[in-house]
């Protein structure tokens, strides 16, 4: 894995809506791989010629999970919004970046365990208790922070045994797969369209829009899913387990997979010994349901999951053998969708 560049696409900042410094790294990375194009919401999209005109479209989005500064109080201590879903017990305490006049380190800050009556230490934290301090006074704050700018959380990439973990994973690691996916294509089929979404965290937008544009024939969403594989989970919460293979999706809450889409997956990576696990998401949506419904008559949709730990908090954490078997399986998948009986069955 180059796991350089996989550390630049995690640490670079893009909050929702603000993607402008993760969509200038893929616009330098995609150099090369294609016809290179963006639009008004910030989406890149990259084309491929394939042999007939038929369109496939693979969506994956380079938005981050992140905070939106609302208040900046006497103190200088900064109150904040969210974009996208965060699960608040795990911000206390933890450092984030301001991206305002410059880029300024915070911490999140709550009431002290020791001074919370035996009720408040009950109740779980929401996202209104807590505040970010900055250490720097009122006057620097205001001098360089404005309502409106962004935050993002503050974690490097580190490998942890046959696993990496940073921040943004979600879905940092399909921006990845999509990069590398383009560059080791061989000739596609079909016209592709890899299109680097943005504003997925908060609605699927981006995607949407990219859909309207293109009107694919079939569809790949790329993103990651849920790795509840840890103590104390029961068989039928784990979603998927990492290291077992990519996940070929079937459901979520926001996509029924189209069953000849995924019949087609399964079976190509039987063919081509791919490890890949099903899976059925419980909670949560990704791009493909936009690309799915976005398109007169919808389009053959499925995706390719990422199995991922620690999701939507501080930190996550991917398998570099499912990330391998998921380039592994978008590739043979988009090489060979013109070999499968796409009929009603």
């Amino acid at each position: 894995m180059n796991l350089s560049l996989l550390k630049e696409i995690c640490e670079t900042p893009g909050a929702p809506g603000y993607e402008q410094a993760i969509r200038n790294l893929i616009l330098r990375e995609v150099q090369g791989l294609g016809e290179i194009s963006t639009d008004n919401m910030g989406n890149v999209t990259v084309l491929r010629k394939g042999r007939e005109r038929k369109k496939i479209m693979v969506g994956a989005h380079m938005d981050e999970i992140g905070f939106m500064v609302t208040h900046i109080d006497d103190q200088g201590f900064i109150r904040f919004t969210t974009l996208g879903g965060f699960d608040p017990k795990t911000l206390t305490a933890q450092r984030v970046i301001i991206h305002g006049k410059k880029d300024i380190i915070g911490v999140m800050g709550s009431k002290p365990i020791h001074l919370m009556s035996p009720e408040e230490r009950e109740k779980p934290p929401k996202i209104g208790d807590f505040f970010i301090d900055t250490g720097l006074s009122a006057e620097e704050v205001k001098a360089n922070v404005n309502l409106g700018n962004t935050i993002t959380r503050e974690r490097s990439l580190i490998e942890m045994g046959d696993c990496i973990n940073c921040k943004s994973l979600d879905n940092r690691i399909s921006v990845y797969i999509l990069i590398e996916t383009l560059r080791r294509l061989s000739e596609t089929p079909y016209d592709l369209y890899a299109v680097f979404t943005v504003q997925e965290e908060v609605g699927i937008r981006g995607a949407q829009v990219s859909t309207l544009a293109i009107q694919p024939d079939f569809g790949f969403g790329l993103d990651t899913t849920i790795a509840f594989d840890v103590p104390g989970a029961k068989e039928h919460e784990k979603i998927t387990s990492l290291g077992k293979g990519a996940g070929i999706k079937i459901m979520d809450t926001s996509v029924i997979c189209d069953p000849r889409m995924v019949a087609f997956m399964k079976h190509t990576a039987d063919k081509e010994n791919i490890k890949w696990q099903p899976e059925i998401l419980t909670g949560g949506g990704t791009d493909t349901s936009g690309i799915q419904r976005m398109t007169a008559g919808g389009a053959i949709a499925g995706a390719i999951s990422i199995p991922t730990r620690h999701i939507h908090q501080v930190i996550e954490m991917v398998h570099k053998d499912d990330v391998e078997a998921s380039i592994n399986l978008l590739k043979m998948s988009i090489e060979q969708l013109d070999q499968w009986n796409w009929s009603h069955q």
